[in-house]
């Protein structure tokens, strides 16, 4: 038997962060890369899949654009 939500009045602490991140058209540059393995949620590479036919790059470049930006964002 499952445990069931219990939800609660209290009040929500949260932070709104600034879009830092780039467009998918500005996602094509290229660079070097380690090879891993990654399990990603379906929609998540649907959209990278999508974007990336458009500008006819590969879905993987994109994925590793965005985190490059991310990291970039908070090493700072």
């Amino acid at each position: 038997m499952k445990k069931k939500i219990r939800y609660t009045d209290e009040p929500l602490e949260m932070e709104v962060m600034d879009d830092f991140l780039p467009p998918p058209e500005k996602l094509v540059l290229k660079e070097d890369a380690v090879k891993i393995t990654l399990s990603l949620n379906k929609k998540s590479v649907a959209f990278f899949k999508k974007q990336a036919q458009k500008l006819h790059i590969p879905y993987q470049r994109m994925i590793r654009k965005v985190l490059d930006f991310y990291v970039n964002h908070y090493q700072r």
